[in-house]
């Protein structure tokens, strides 16, 4: 079964907590802490497997859920690490978050593999605790605590061109005609239940991905009919072919058609209409009378907004070439990098934010951030990459830290210590 949306729980591993415990040993009469660390918890990892088409595994089940890391133990040992839990997803796939419908990653292009959640950092054990006013502690520093989100998954096709029209106007017949692709074919509304995807392979090496869109009605933008369920999948697209019934064997108006697939588009994300536009005006073979009449109609009202009109046949195949290299040729004089969603949203950035914090100053002039939000940022963020670099500074802007240091006076070339970690900082 084809799908290509899925709601999901997912939650990292929970930190183990570290150890309380002494040294026992024969001839050791004053034995010393030597309680271990905690385990990290696991991650959440989504990965894109190429074998994979659909979101079809995340349909029946809801929960995933990365292993907690154990407890240190005696003897200064370290407790076992959680697993991480892999996801697989298809290619394009979408990550949002559930609540905010904000974008968390794009597994898109050269993202094959992303840290969607970062396990909890595990608690340290005693023997970090002893000083020389207290030697005995029994203190332990507990793991940090699993990340749970709900998010959202969204398959975007990836494709060059995407096919649209109403139903039952011949895409799936052109997808086989010019394509690999085998998609099933018959004279009824709505046979298509998926999109389709094939390449189109041209003379000199030329070639692209064409993906047939199931069938659009109008009022599909507000969840009439089955098209609104695949408008997600034009949006990666960078050209469109509008493919409409040039004989209207249904008696439909194939320029109202147009126009009414081109309103469902725009409700549906205004952004789409800025893409190149190509109509293929189908079933020429079919016409009664003079087919110069309507295409001469399609190209009088379409080719002066600068929307080339072609009028083919997908059953014999006549003007197909002519529409395919054109299509090339647009797609020769754009961006090849594929379209990827940027990020927007960071669960841990979220996750800590009511938490407290102090700001200080310290003896040797260092501004010294502290507190229980910071400690778990620094702990669910790899600061070493840029990416989490510059969301830990977004974190540090959104709960108000940069502007507090601000107004306490740093300046450029000034320290920031926060937990064993020095910054320095530059506006």
């Amino acid at each position: 079964m084809f799908a290509d949306r899925a709601k999901i729980i997912i939650k990292s591993g929970k930190g183990g907590n570290g150890h309380v415990s002494f040294r026992r040993e024969k001839y050791v009469p004053n034995g010393g802490p030597d309680g271990g660390d905690g385990g990290n918890g696991g991650d959440i990892i989504f990965l894109v497997d190429d074998g994979v088409n659909t979101l079809s595994d995340y349909r029946y089940k809801r929960k995933f859920a990365a292993q907690s890391g154990e407890e240190g133990g005696k003897r200064n040992c370290h407790g076992k690490n959680g697993e991480d839990l892999i996801l697989k997803v298809p290619e394009g796939t979408v990550i949002k978050d559930a609540e905010s419908g904000k974008v968390i990653a794009d597994m898109s292009g050269e993202n094959k593999r992303q840290v969607i959640l970062k396990g909890g950092r595990g608690g340290l054990g005693n023997q970090h605790f002893a000083t020389s006013t207290m030697q005995a502690p029994k203190y332990a520093q507990p793991g940090q605590e699993a990340i749970e989100i709900e998010v959202l998954l969204e398959l975007k096709v990836i494709a060059d061109v995407g096919l649209v029209g109403f139903p039952n106007v011949g895409k799936s017949t052109l997808l086989s005609r010019v394509t690999n692709a085998q998609p099933k074919i018959a004279n009824y509304h709505f046979t298509t239940l998926s999109p389709n995807l094939g390449v189109v392979d041209l003379d000199g090496g030329k070639g692209f991905v064409i993906a047939d869109i199931p069938g659009l009605i109008e009022g599909a933008s507000e969840g009439i009919g089955l098209g609104h369920e695949f408008l997600r999948h034009i949006e990666r697209t960078k050209v469109m072919i509008h493919m409409v019934d040039a004989a209207s064997t249904e008696g439909r108006d194939p320029i109202a058609d147009i126009y009414a697939i081109n309103k469902e588009l725009e409700n549906y994300n205004p952004e789409l209409l800025k893409k190149p536009q190509v109509i293929a005006a189908n079933k020429i073979d079919a016409i009664y009378g003079d087919e110069n009449d309507i295409i001469d109609q399609l190209k009088a009202e379409f080719e002066p907004k600068e929307i080339k009109v072609f009028p083919i046949s997908a059953v014999s195949g006549k003007g197909l070439k002519e529409l395919l290299y054109y299509v090339s040729d647009l797609l020769d004089h754009m961006d090849d990098a594929p379209i990827v969603y940027e990020q927007e949203f960071d669960p841990a950035l979220h996750f800590f934010k009511d938490e407290a914090y102090t700001v200080e100053r310290a003896d040797d002039g260092a501004f010294v951030v502290e507190g229980p939000k910071i400690d778990k940022m620094l702990g669910y963020t790899n600061i070493e990459s840029e990416k989490g670099f510059l969301f830990f500074q977004k974190f540090l802007k959104e709960q108000g830290i940069l502007k507090e240091l601000e107004e306490m006076g740093i300046v450029d070339g000034d320290t920031v210590r926060m937990y064993g970690h020095e910054f320095d900082y530059y506006k």
